[in-house]
């Protein structure tokens, strides 16, 4: 065995070590990117959910832009008044205490309520029927279909499909809008927890459409509209729906409607 060749061997590849080691430190130091203190302690206290309900890409981004001033410090839905009081104290601000929101169906056709034109046996996915006659086997075109795409995408477990429409549980939803997103037929929205009155419907289809195919559709006969004191409730294309920041939940339109599509 050569030990000179040995030598020579290692005193090359620990050369060729140091140099890499050498640049390594001066590339690390060179490129390296700094971190805002601020933004990896509101991390730190954001939920981590990254449901992106915020509207931004997850709590990485939503910490980002609350420590450049982007972003109100109660902007996480999930956290809600607790964490945006930790971040209001990392930034050193007040935290405003937001209203809270939760997710609304607006379909109360259930399966005694609403009609079926034919059986369907096939992939249960509220998008996929789009592809099938008539848009589901649902007599209302309009209507909650009943498949649970809303259910899959809820990362809290707030909705669930009961006797064939979606309902939020209100406790259990942050309101981060996966669900709204998903549904095809844009029946949910955001309403304030405390709201009281809601329209079970969404269907824009004329009297007689919606009574043959649903026994609670709203028929825009207009007599919630005109009769709510505030002006609350409007009918727009054969459709009622709720200002929820004039609403009082009073119950005047409730009693009003005929078809007692108003929950």
């Amino acid at each position: 065995m050569n030990v000179t060749a040995i030598l020579v061997a290692a005193l090359v590849v620990g050369g060729v070590g140091i140099l890499i080691g050498f640049f390594l430190g001066i590339s690390g130091e060179k490129f390296k990117v700094e971190v805002d203190e601020k933004e990896e302690a509101i991390l730190g206290v954001l939920p981590g959910n990254n449901c992106g309900g915020c509207g931004y890409a997850g709590c990485s981004g939503l910490a980002a832009a609350i420590a450049k001033g982007e972003a109100p410090v109660n902007q996480c839905p999930v956290g809600g008044a607790p964490v945006a009081a930790k971040i209001g104290e990392i930034m050193g601000v007040a935290a405003e205490e937001g209203e809270r929101k939760v997710a609304f169906v607006k379909c109360a056709g259930t399966c005694e309520k609403a009609g079926r034109d034919y059986e369907y046996t096939g992939n249960e996915d509220c998008a996929a029927m789009a592809f099938v006659p008539n848009g589901g086997p649902k007599s209302c075109n309009y209507g909650c279909l009943g498949y649970g795409s809303c259910v899959k995408a809820c990362p809290f477990d707030a909705i669930h499909i009961v006797n064939g429409v979606a309902v939020v549980d209100r406790e259990a939803c942050k309101a981060c809008g996966k669900c709204i997103a998903k549904c095809p037929h844009h029946l949910i929205e955001l309403a304030p927890y405390d709201q009281k009155t809601f329209v079970g419907c969404s269907s824009h289809a004329k009297g007689k459409a919606v009574t043959t195919a649903c026994e609670l559709g709203c028929i825009g006969c207009k007599k919630c509209e005109k009769t709510c004191p505030n002006g609350a409730i409007t009918v727009t294309d054969f459709c009622a729906h709720i200002d929820y920041e004039k609403c009082t939940n009073c119950g005047a339109c409730k009693e009003a409607c005929p078809r007692h599509v108003i929950l």
